[in-house]
């Protein structure tokens, strides 16, 4: 692959969408490219790191604000350190993904859209088809709470655009923001 590109500074890319909305699979490709380029990246997974580090967190507003907190001050390590953090998590409260941007700094927020109806159909863990059948209550961005971003410095719809495009459009606005050159 070459040598690393050194970063003075890294920056975080704060991927926020509600389940199934395409997060994780934009996370990969974007990390992949990134990579391809020749610079440091880390996904950090919303999923993963609480599987990981607390299986046993509920989903309460304030179980989830914490997981969010734990996210932010890794992301921010990263960053300050010439990474760069892709974060890909629900974080369903402005307030939150707000103190995201403060905390960390060189920070890019990108909403994931997808129709409710696509979300539906792909249902990757199965979630909406519980929420559905009425199995769980609460499911963030079907009958539970998601506060859409109102100035994301990019927002894709990964129902009308392929990863790739969405990959050129991040990219784009992180070299338009001076984060990469």
């Amino acid at each position: 692959m070459g040598e690393l590109k050194n970063l003075e500074r890294g920056f975080t890319i704060w991927l926020t969408g509600p389940s199934g909305a395409g997060k994780t699979t934009l996370a990969v490709k974007l990390a992949k490219k990134l990579r391809e380029m020749g610079y440091r990246v880390e996904i950090l997974d919303g999923d993963v790191i609480r599987k990981t580090l607390y299986p046993e967190l509920g989903f309460s507003k304030e179980a989830r604000e914490m997981h969010n907190r734990i996210v932010i001050h890794m992301a921010k390590l990263l960053s300050r350190n010439g990474v760069i953090a892709i974060v890909s998590l629900i974080s369903p409260y402005k307030t939150v993904r707000e103190y995201a941007r403060k905390e960390i700094g060189n920070f890019i927020e990108v909403y994931v859209y997808a129709p409710l109806e696509v979300r539906i159909q792909r249902d990757p863990k199965g979630l909406y088809a519980k929420a559905l059948s009425g199995e769980i209550k609460g499911l963030t961005g079907y009958d539970g709470v998601y506060e859409e971003p109102e100035n994301p410095e990019v927002r894709v719809d990964s129902s009308k655009m392929t990863p790739e495009e969405e990959v050129e459009a991040i990219i784009e606005k992180a070299r338009e923001l001076g984060y990469l050159p």
